[in-house]
């Protein structure tokens, strides 16, 4: 699929939902074993075994309810907190002694579970409201706290907040990766229309323009319009809304390319295509093909880009080099990479020419060629001597780091 591509993300908070599922059940079986081993310090056991026994149901029942952030709803953490808070306030109807006593309460540990919930629901101020509460409740539940009461609030209260600002954080980082994502595949699929608008809108007005003026009469303001819509489509390209590129005036006086592409693939089942016949309908008088003898396969989707990005540097030879330039095509096939190289006899670009062309959104060397080969995981560089002719390299390997060559 061309210009598009299928980001699969997970996310960033869904190990602690899981995290939390497997603490609430140990914490369950902690608690449980607390008061077996505990049970005859019990003045009233039934007290323990009535509350331990619901809260198991309670947990076991709601463990869907902690499977992320959608299914654990506010009504969900109010009656989740309401249980564990009653725990702790009926430790010493079951414990007479609990009050004087720094000994665990019913629920335990299991506590700090709800305080967690709220913390990865909310962030960082619910889990400050829900261990409050907690604290409240100990401190009333023990009448007359000691300094290990305080303690033990304390770290509740801190390691709760802790959490739920790296749960913001994490939440923030992902919505800013998510938008970058986003930008990116939106740029490569506008840069992805600019090099189809190249190939047919700005290549069709250019000829009618030019052929206009040398026709004079009535064709010349044909050609005077054709110009007022290109420069007026140039804007739009320059803008950002319609983004596209024009080789023909990007200041090339000709050009060479040098490719290196990835022998990707446009997909499960794609089939390769021979790259020499893509290229051979460039031959002609003032265009010279060499080619090996055997074919040079490479997937659909690489072949095609190539085959246009040494068009378009074709585009510039004509157009800049002059009626009467030669141009060269060459096609090598390495073992770990596919060369075509295309050369002129032009004059060259004159230095600064490609920065000023760039500047006023004529961008056709740095999109229709630079941004195809990128696409397939290689880079490009020119190379132009004035009075020399141009040379432009675009290296990509064939095992793909690229995009195109994967997903296109």
């Amino acid at each position: 699929m061309a210009g598009r591509e299928r980001v699969v993300r997970m996310s960033v908070e869904q190990p602690l939902w899981r995290a939390l599922t497997a603490y609430r059940v140990l914490t369950l079986v902690y608690a449980a074993l607390l008061a077996g081993f505990g049970h005859t310090k019990y003045e009233r056991p039934w007290v323990a075994v009535a509350f331990l026994g619901f809260l198991a149901l309670w947990t076991l029942a709601t463990l869907p309810r902690v499977a992320n952030a959608a299914s654990c709803t506010k009504r969900f953490l109010g009656l989740d907190l309401t249980v564990a808070l009653t725990g702790v306030l009926l430790t010493p109807l079951a414990d007479f002694d609990a009050q004087h006593m720094d000994g665990p309460t019913l629920p335990s540990i299991w506590t700090a579970g709800s305080v967690l919930a709220f913390a990865l629901k909310g962030g960082w101020r619910w889990a400050a409201f829900a261990s409050t509460l907690v604290a409240v409740a100990n401190i009333v539940e023990r009448g007359e706290p000691s300094e290990d009461t305080f303690h033990n609030v304390v770290l509740v209260w801190v390691a709760s907040i802790a959490i739920g600002y790296v749960v913001e954080v994490a939440r923030a980082s992902e919505r800013t990766l998510a938008r970058a994502l986003e930008i990116e595949a939106a740029t490569r699929e506008r840069e992805r229309l600019a090099r189809d608008i190249h190939d047919s809108v700005l290549q069709v007005l250019a000829m009618v323009q030019r052929r206009g003026t040398a026709l004079g009469g009535e064709a010349a303001e044909l050609g005077r319009m054709a110009g007022e819509q290109e420069v007026a489509l140039r804007t739009l390209v320059s803008s950002g809304l319609v983004p596209t590129t024009r080789v023909s005036e990007d200041g090339a006086e000709g050009a060479v390319v040098r490719a290196v592409v990835t022998d990707g693939s446009d997909g499960p089942g794609s089939a390769g295509t021979d790259l020499r016949a893509l290229l051979a309908p460039h031959a002609g008088s003032r265009v010279s093909f060499a080619e090996p003898g055997a074919p040079v396969v490479l997937a659909a989707g690489a072949a095609r880009e190539l085959a246009a990005a040494v068009s378009a540097a074709l585009d510039n030879v004509r157009v800049h080099a002059g009626p009467d330039a030669q141009a060269w095509i060459l096609v090598e096939d390495e073992p770990d990479e596919v060369i075509v190289t295309v050369r002129d006899d032009g004059p060259g670009i004159p230095e600064g020419r490609l920065d000023q062309a760039e500047g006023e959104g004529r961008l056709g060397v740095a999109l229709s060629i630079r941004g195809r080969l990128r696409d397939l995981g290689g880079t490009a560089e020119l190379i132009s001597v004035p009075g020399q002719g141009t040379e432009v390299e675009l290296k990509v390997p064939k095992v793909s780091r690229g995009k195109a060559g994967t997903t296109r």
